[in-house]
Order: structure tokens, then C-alpha cells, then sequence
């Protein structure tokens, strides 16, 4: 197996001689200046590399010799806290004077304390009753940001031929204008009802939950005419973990220790253009 290694800063040659040692692998090979990619690394390593990575901000992952980005066909993204770095439903609620209420429901969710989602977001829409549908508008203008690495990852993912799926357990008002924006191919998300410019406190249609985000991960993939085996998934929150045990390689973002400990990959330092180095050229 290779071993590569990420850090958000430069990666000093003293790292790189003690985490071949440590990972008892035969040569490093410099992917830029914050990587490298160690051959012949042994994965019995990874408690040892666990501790000195985590001690020194490092992130770390196994992966297959010869396996190159463009051997897979679809990259699957959550969107609150994985492709965006805010909860869109706990900016909404600011505006009603109830963020902490609902952030504290988002939480326990994300952490998979909350066992139903579909009823973690009815509680807490209904909270946002009332609210003017032009809140979404100033979230989006005044509050949403991209990840670091975004837009990085996504052109080289478009680059080795991937298509790209943004299935979220958010609305669907911030995912189109992600789509326009980045120029995705496939989204899937809520329906927030509006009724004279005022949210009504209701989800239209079927809650996008982890079994429906597992669901579009397959159906996409079957409209690609590929195996979900070559479909990459991302994602940071307990909704998000069926969808990433049905993909080839699942990323864990920034994400829930549920979820960093079912995944493939975690990056819990560099940005999502990580995703981009783990690969061979």
C-alpha cells in the first residue's frame, strides 16, 4: 500500500524521514510541498501514524498502489460542513433568533445521537415558521462560503472525467445556486415550503435522509452506467454514512468521530483538494 501525507503547511524533510520509519515503508516520493507519498507502507503503522499525525496536524491515508483518480466516475458530496463550511438551516434560524436552539438539534444529529433524522429536521423547520423566505437570500450572499479546496477539487475531479453529485440533507435553494455556480452536474436535496414569501414550517416531498442519500449515490451512478465501487463519497455527519459505505472510497471532511472512524480517508486538516493528491498521476 502507498502512504500518503498531507499537511495544510509545507511538510519538512524531518517528517518525511520519521513517517517512512514509522510507516516502515522503503522510499517517500514529494508530491508538492505539503505532500508525500510513501510505497510499500505497512497498515499495521496506522495507531503509531494515528499519534504522531494527530500530534503534529497531519492527515494520513492508505491507499492502493497504481490507483489514479480517473479510475473512478462520480465524486458525491454532502453540502452543510463538507462542500460549504456552514449549517445553512442553523444560519436561517439566526434570523428568527433561534440559532442555538436549532444548532444544538443539528449537532446531536450530526454526532448520530439523534437516530431519525426525518424527524431531527421536521423539529427543526417547524422552528422556522413564520420567517421570511428572503432569509435564504442573505444567507446565501452574506454568510455561505466554500470549503477550502473546493473549487480545486471539483476541476480536477472534472479534469479525470468525474461527474459530480451534491446530495444534501439541507435545501434545495442553496444547492441549485451551488450547481449554477460550480457547475455540477446532479444535486438532490429538501424542499422548503413558501407560502407568500414566509416559510411555512413544512419539508415538501420525501426528507432527503441517509437511506435516500444512499439511494442517489446508486441511481447516479446507474444513469452513468458505472458500479457505486467507482463512486467517491464525502460527507462529515452520521446522515451522511450509508451514502459512504456504498461508494468505492469514502472521504470524511472536517467530520463527526462516527464518521472519521467508518471512513476510507479523514482530512481533518487540509482542505477538500486533498482528495486530489491522494492519487497517482
Amino acid at each position: 500500500m502507498n502512504l500518503v501525507i498531507q499537511s495544510p503547511a509545507p511538510l519538512s524533510a524531518d517528517h518525511h524521514k520519521t513517517l517512512v520509519a514509522l510507516a516502515r515503508g522503503t522510499h517517500a516520493t514529494v508530491i508538492d510541498a505539503t505532500a508525500i507519498r510513501i510505497a510499500d507502507a505497512d497498515v499495521a503503522q496506522r495507531p503509531d501514524l494515528d499519534v504522531y499525525c494527530g500530534t503534529h496536524r497531519l492527515d494520513y491515508a492508505f491507499v492502493e498502489s497504481g490507483r489514479r483518480l480517473r479510475d473512478f466516475g462520480l465524486v458525491a458530496m454532502d453540502m452543510d460542513s463538507t462542500l460549504i463550511t456552514i449549517e445553512c438551516i442553523d444560519e436561517i434560524a439566526d434570523f428568527c433568533g433561534l440559532k442555538a436552539e436549532v444548532a444544538a438539534i443539528t449537532e446531536a444529529s450530526m454526532r448520530g445521537e439523534i437516530k431519525d433524522f426525518n424527524e431531527s429536521l421536521t423539529r427543526r423547520v417547524a422552528l422556522l415558521k413564520g420567517l421570511d423566505a428572503s432569509a435564504l437570500e442573505r444567507v446565501y450572499e452574506e454568510r455561505l462560503q466554500l470549503s477550502p479546496g473546493a473549487e480545486r477539487m471539483l476541476a480536477g475531479a472534472k479534469e479525470a472525467g468525474l461527474k459530480t453529485l451534491l446530495v444534501s440533507g439541507g435545501f434545495n435553494f442553496f444547492t441549485e445556486k451551488l450547481k449554477a455556480r460550480l457547475g455540477l452536474d446532479f444535486t438532490r436535496a429538501n424542499t422548503l415550503e413558501i407560502v407568500d414569501g414566509k416559510l411555512t414550517g413544512k419539508v415538501l416531498g420525501e426528507i432527503v435522509n441517509a437511506d435516500v442519500k444512499a439511494h442517489t449515490l446508486r441511481e447516479t451512478c446507474a444513469q452513468l452506467n458505472i458500479e457505486p465501487s467507482r463512486a467517491i463519497a464525502m460527507g462529515d455527519g452520521s446522515n451522511d454514512l450509508k451514502m459512504m459505505a456504498e461508494a468505492g472510497l469514502s472521504v470524511a471532511f472536517r467530520a463527526k468521530p462516527v464518521v472519521r472512524e467508518a471512513a476510507s480517508v479523514a482530512f481533518n486538516y487540509v482542505g477538500l483538494d486533498g482528495l486530489l493528491r491522494l492519487f497517482e498521476a
